[in-house]
């Protein structure tokens, strides 16, 4: 048995759980918070037989696709003068995906 642990955007997490529950995956859901983005984000673990990894993977590929997001952000720019001018600018960064753990399951019980 093994253990995946998929970090996704909160912005596709809906649709990747939908996506495993309508191929009978069973999925945990927890809310997290992290990245250079300081971002929702979602992490989900579901547990599968080994036989079963690259298929719950494919889905997770098929499902959370790379894009490119324009933020604002702060940067102060320091002159020889030693003024401090504060000022925003816009930046492309890439967000989307997902990061994904296999471990194994030494031992999995339902109570």
């Amino acid at each position: 048995m093994k253990l995946i642990i998929a970090i996704v955007q909160y912005k596709d997490s809906s649709g990747l759980v939908n996506a495993l529950t309508e191929k009978d995956f069973r999925v945990t859901k927890l809310a997290s918070t992290g990245g250079f983005l300081r971002s929702g984000n979602v992490t989900l673990l579901v547990g599968v037989e080994e036989e079963k990894v690259d298929n719950v993977i494919e889905i997770i590929k098929d499902t959370c696709k790379k894009r490119e997001k324009t933020i604002i952000s702060p940067y102060p720019v320091t002159e020889s003068t030693g003024m401090y001018i504060p000022y925003t600018y816009e930046i492309e960064v890439e967000v989307g995906g997902a990061t994904i753990f296999v471990v194994d399951v030494d031992n999995f019980m339902k109570v």
